[in-house]
């Protein structure tokens, strides 16, 4: 009997789940399963998550907390309550993302990181099983580096560029999270291109240069390919560390029967003499700034986590009839 895609696929690379649904989660089983603010204010939208709402409400409440904090207190507590949810359903890691809006200020990021971690700590959870996300700012980068020198492990999100990913190798981040799909968005729009062959998407193309770098140099950071559009991008990366895949392409996966060819294999890649060449600050912000679809991909990412973390306060304070209390 022919096994489906996905289960040929979990042969060859650690499947992630990158969804706050947690029946869907139930569902696929997946090892890890990482969110982020827009995927936590689509759960926080949905009927069954009620109860978990207001248990967060009421803890920012009894911790003392009053007007604009007491909401952003209840979205700190909330998403880690999706998180210890998320935990009882897989045997691995969830990924917790930090405040969008600290993507440039390092010491506010490690400050939030570690009030997360708190949180879990206090629901009984062990910091072994959680990735705290940051966006792959110079700054983000270097808030990463500190707590991974404390023994607190991160995903690097929102990677476009080999500079990104070289950086967050010097800092000995965990995890990193290249988003394909949206490169691919950006190539299509930009170059007027409707579709490429897999072996041309920019997306594809991309991740699979990082993973050439990482295992060349014999680098110890996870590779988890991010943000897909289609499962053939899934399948297109077939072998990396780590792919974090939606619900609805998981299934689409489950469906589809056709034979999964190995794309990525570190026994291919020649190791390097040479050591892998530090990046600086300067360097770091050179490049980006000369490659356009990292740095407008890199801040509409930010821009985008931050509008959802703001619709979720404003879904809150309406659930709990504060704005007028808070205007006042």
């Amino acid at each position: 009997m022919t096994q489906n895609a996905l289960n040929q696929l979990k042969k060859m690379t650690t499947i992630v789940a990158d969804s706050s649904d947690l029946a869907a989660i139930e569902k696929f089983r997946p090892l890890d399963a990482t969110t982020n603010p827009s995927l936590i204010t689509a759960a926080a939208n949905q009927p069954e998550n009620k109860e978990l709402i207001e248990a967060a409400y009421e803890q920012a409440k009894q911790e003392g907390y009053t007007a604009d904090a007491l909401i952003e207190r209840t979205i700190d507590i909330l998403t880690v309550k999706f998180g210890v949810e998320i935990l009882k359903l897989i045997e691995g890691r969830v990924s917790t993302e930090v405040d969008a809006s600290l993507s440039y200020d390092t010491a506010a990021t490690i400050a939030k990181a570690k009030e997360l971690l708190a949180l879990y700590k206090a629901y009984g959870i062990d910091q072994n099983r959680i990735l705290i996300k940051i966006a792959s700012t110079w700054e983000g980068i270097q808030a990463a580096q500190v707590l991974e020198a404390e023994g607190i492990h991160c995903n690097l999100t929102l990677l476009f560029g080999l500079h990104q990913a070289q950086a967050c190798a010097d800092a000995q981040v965990t995890l990193i999270s290249p988003f394909v799909g949206r490169i691919l968005d950006w190539y299509k729009k930009a170059e007027n291109v409707e579709s490429y062959p897999i072996d041309k998407d920019p997306g594809v193309v991309s991740v699979k240069q990082i993973y050439q770098y990482y295992k060349q140099h014999q680098i110890k950071t996870e590779i988890m390919g991010a943000s897909f559009r289609s499962i053939d991008q899934v399948l297109g990366l077939a072998g990396c560390d780590l792919l974090t895949v939606s619900p609805s392409l998981l299934a689409e996966l489950e469906l589809d029967t056709r034979e999964v060819q190995l794309q990525l294999d570190p026994s291919q890649v020649t190791i390097s003499s040479e050591p892998a060449t530090a990046i600086d600050k300067t360097t770091f912000k050179d490049r980006l700034e000369h490659d356009l679809m990292a740095f407008q991909l890199l801040q509409g990412g930010i821009d985008g986590f931050i509008k959802a973390r703001e619709q979720l306060n404003t879904l809150l304070r309406q659930s709990f009839g504060l704005d007028a209390e808070i205007q006042a």
